[in-house]
């Protein structure tokens, strides 16, 4: 009988021991989850904090990593899905700096996704609006990954082949407006800002 209590107490410390090894291997992941966001987060901000205020870019940098571009005026025209040459100006600056960022050693196997998100406001039918906001995202990607990729920073193919691992295009019309605050208004549940809704998005899933 002692024998066998002492095998059981055995396998008690065992069992206890490997579920101690997991959680501490999950609280590792959680830590190297919020890590990765908080550096990202501050070396976005410190590389493009005066490049986002309202009288160059008009961007904003949220806490989920998304890079929003707010300026209407220079991204498309009214119900049209070509990328404006003002845009492509401010593109050609910005992704070159922001690849620079993002496709550093320490961030390469902790990015999922990199998301071009299209958003529209309320105005129009939800359907054909999903349409617009998918047509002007994937031009921006084209632009990107075409035309404005031969005067960036030259990329090995293996940095090629990542960039297109991670960038997709989602066209949202109007299903996440943002409010004055540039919450979502579905959460804040204040009236929609118009001209904040209508934006491009970068947004690294990590």
């Amino acid at each position: 009988m002692t024998g066998l209590i002492i095998i059981f107490m055995f396998i008690a410390i065992s069992y206890i021991i490997e579920i101690q090894k997991k959680q501490e291997e999950k609280d590792q992941i959680v830590k190297d989850y919020i890590e990765t966001k908080l550096d990202l987060y501050t070396e976005l901000k410190n590389e493009f904090e005066d490049d986002f205020k309202p009288n160059k870019w008009n961007a904003i940098l949220d806490k989920d990593l998304s890079i929003r571009f707010l300026n209407e005026t220079v991204l498309f025209d009214l119900d049209k899905a070509d990328v404006k040459s003002t845009f492509k100006d401010i593109l050609r600056d910005f992704f070159p700096r922001y690849l620079g960022i993002i496709m550093k050693d320490k961030y390469r196997d902790k990015i999922a996704e990199v998301r071009i998100e299209g958003h529209t406001d309320p105005s129009g039918e939800y359907f054909y609006n999903v349409n617009l906001s998918q047509a002007r995202t994937t031009n921006v990607m084209k632009f990107l990954l075409t035309d404005a990729l031969k005067g960036f920073r030259k990329l090995n193919q293996k940095e090629e082949d990542l960039l297109r691992f991670w960038l997709t295009s989602n066209g949202y019309s109007w299903g996440r407006t943002l409010d004055s605050e540039n919450n979502f208004t579905l959460i804040s549940g204040q009236a929609v800002d118009y001209p904040k809704s209508r934006r491009v998005e970068f947004r690294i899933i990590t």
